[in-house]
């Protein structure tokens, strides 16, 4: 089967325990772990292996959440196109190091993060 036009690239936890939510996962199926300094928040980047990485970040939340990234060539298109086809945008474009991102969301689909990479 051919590689998806619009591939997941990253899964990110959002859960209010980062130091259980760690352990669990890191025991669970061995992923390699790694505390990343972001400002004043807590991440760790997880190695998941074989060609998507993933991340536990501690928020403020009723309940422990998977946000996948996917990547796109436009982020600013995207974003707009997902905007006309009703979604809020909880997160407009901003770029960080490595590229840019975006969160889309509906009460329908949930919420689902674009990611433009820098190339």
């Amino acid at each position: 089967m051919p590689d998806p036009i619009h591939p997941v690239v990253h899964l990110e936890l959002r859960t209010g325990n980062l130091a259980c939510a760690c352990a669990f996962y890191t025991r669970l199926f061995d992923w390699r772990a790694e505390r990343v300094e972001v400002g004043s928040r807590s991440y760790v980047a997880l190695g998941l292996g074989q060609g998507i990485d993933g991340g536990i970040v501690e928020r403020e939340t009723e309940r422990a959440l998977w946000l996948p990234y996917v990547e796109v060539a436009d982020i600013a298109e995207v974003t707009d196109q997902a905007r006309l086809l009703g979604a809020s945008v909880p997160l407009e474009p901003r770029e960080g190091p490595a590229g840019w991102r975006s969160i889309v969301a509906t009460p329908d689909t949930g919420e689902i993060a674009l990611w433009q990479p820098k190339r």
